[in-house]
């Protein structure tokens, strides 16, 4: 494919997008401006203004970030050819999630009784909720375009530390003990700031699952050639028919929108798995429940030496003499 083709194809590709994400956001928009002017009330304009910055901002920032994302090397026709067939499927997901949230507003609109101030309440809560919920969307969509494909930083990550981090940040979701089981003195090649954001996710994802009150685990360590960091639950689990498509965009494993998510979280997490030459996987927890891991290839990884005690040295010294 001629350096031409590829940027109008690019163009076309990115442009696409940008048009339907604006849609989305235009839709909502005119769709709450509705509601206002039909129940004669005020529209709040410092918060039109902020989600009119808010968008723009977000197509500046996916313009920003899928114009590079989409480049591939010339020469590399089957990575590009599987660079645009990525993008294909995320456009055609992401205008089949957007058409929801849409029609949901509109239908309330259609039936709404512009006299009853009641009802006219209940449909501007309805439409904020799905906005609100479309805002989500476009911010998952943009971080799966961000780690998806992507040639993350290297660095040296220690293991314990990486672990604690998590620990101290995981204490905000409410709602749940939460507990480090195990940890291990390790150095692991990697990208610090996405494994962190990765095994967030996965606990983020157990919290919003499980039931209020149940207590979840997180752990690090080098198993069987690879570096594992995992998140263990006590809720429902997921069933083996669905764990060979949780990790799928938009697919949320037979769980309802109600649980707040974009269905992009698992995807997310897979995405930077596979960005370290790993993996994501779970499994069943004894007695209940899911344990999600992350595993990174043992050649990314090697263990730090063990402490030296101060009596062992002492100990050593004696049958030296």
């Amino acid at each position: 494919m001629s350096p031409s083709r590829s940027e109008a194809r690019r163009a076309r590709i990115l442009g696409s997008l940008l048009a339907v994400v604006c849609a989305g956001f235009v839709v909502a928009a005119i769709a709450t401006l509705i509601v206002f002017l039909l129940s004669g009330a005020t529209p709040p304009w410092p918060a039109i203004l902020v989600f009119a910055v808010a968008g723009l901002g977000t197509l500046i920032t996916l313009w920003a970030v899928g114009w590079p994302l989409l480049a591939t090397p010339p020469r590399d026709a089957a990575a590009q050819d599987a660079a645009v067939e990525a993008q294909r499927r995320l456009l055609d997901d992401v205008r089949h999630e957007l058409k929801t949230p849409i029609a949901i507003v509109r239908g309330h609109l259609e039936l709404m009784d512009a006299a009853d101030s009641a009802d006219v309440e209940t449909v501007r809560q309805i439409a904020t909720a799905e906005l609100d919920r479309m805002t989500r969307l476009i911010g998952d969509i943009d971080l799966l375009a961000s780690v998806d494909g992507a040639r993350f930083a290297t660095d040296d990550v220690d293991l314990e530390t990486l672990t604690q981090r998590v620990a101290d940040l995981v204490t905000v979701i409410p709602g749940h003990d939460w507990a480090v089981e195990t940890t291990q003195r390790a150095v692991v090649t990697g990208d610090p700031d996405r494994l962190l954001q990765a095994w967030l996710q996965l606990a983020d994802n157990a919290a919003k699952h499980t039931p209020v009150g149940t207590a979840i685990e997180l752990g690090s360590g080098v198993y069987a050639g690879s570096a594992h960091l995992w998140v263990r639950d006590h809720g429902p689990g997921i069933p083996p028919a669905a764990r060979h498509r949780i990790f799928r965009r938009f697919d949320r494993g037979g769980r309802r929108r109600s649980a707040g998510g974009s269905g992009l979280g698992l995807a997310i997490v897979d995405a930077i798995a596979k960005g370290h030459g790993g993996s994501c996987r779970v499994a069943d927890t004894p007695g209940g429940g899911a344990t999600f891991t992350i595993e990174i290839p043992l050649r990314s990884a090697q263990r730090l030496p063990a402490p030296v005690r101060a009596d062992e040295v002492v100990l050593q010294r004696k049958e030296i003499g």
